[in-house]
């Protein structure tokens, strides 16, 4: 097995990890702590389970009011997904590789989801009293938001290294 093989299918392995624990904790949440019909569990001060369907995409944006909507929501989200496993198989980078299985994963649980439910299950309530850095997530969402933050510091970070590269000036002695 190539160095690139072995990349490669460790972030698949990645992705199927964190789909299968979002979709476990969603399960927790619905079956064993019946999160649903307690509505809040208190755990921290500073943290809470918290029943919430999301019917829309990052943000509560694009929400799907009609099942035509949730159709394309569906549509468009396995696209996208689509497109990351392409990226991923394409990728050579085991950091690279590693955000696009976090995307990746996170975009089947929450498109899992959508599909069988209508709308994703939300539960991780991050607050300081009334203040809430975060809408309320879930496992797949996480795992999406750190992907991209890898994915970006990588592609900022190697834009970096290439403009260093393209713009160290070449002496005409050294042309000679």
């Amino acid at each position: 097995m190539t160095h690139l093989t072995r990349n490669r299918l460790i972030g698949l392995f990645l992705a199927v990890i964190v789909f299968g624990t979002d979709q476990y904790v969603k399960w927790l949440m619905v079956g064993p702590l019946q999160l649903r019909q307690r509505s809040v569990i208190d755990l921290l001060p500073v943290f809470d389970l918290r029943w919430t369907q999301n019917y829309g995409v990052s943000l509560g944006m694009f929400t799907a009011t009609s099942m035509e909507m949730q159709m394309v929501l569906i549509g468009v989200t396995s696209l996208i997904a689509l497109v990351v496993t392409i990226w991923l198989l394409r990728e050579k980078y085991l950091l690279d590789i590693t955000g696009l299985a976090l995307i990746l994963g996170g975009a089947l649980g929450n498109i899992k989801d959508r599909y069988e439910l209508g709308y994703v299950i939300d539960y991780a309530d991050l607050h300081f009293g009334e203040f809430r850095p975060f809408l309320i997530f879930n496992i797949a969402d996480a795992a999406i938001t750190i992907g991209v933050l890898i994915i970006l510091a990588r592609s900022f970070f190697a834009r970096d290294k290439k403009a260093d590269i393209d713009t160290t000036p070449v002496s005409p002695a050294a042309e000679i």
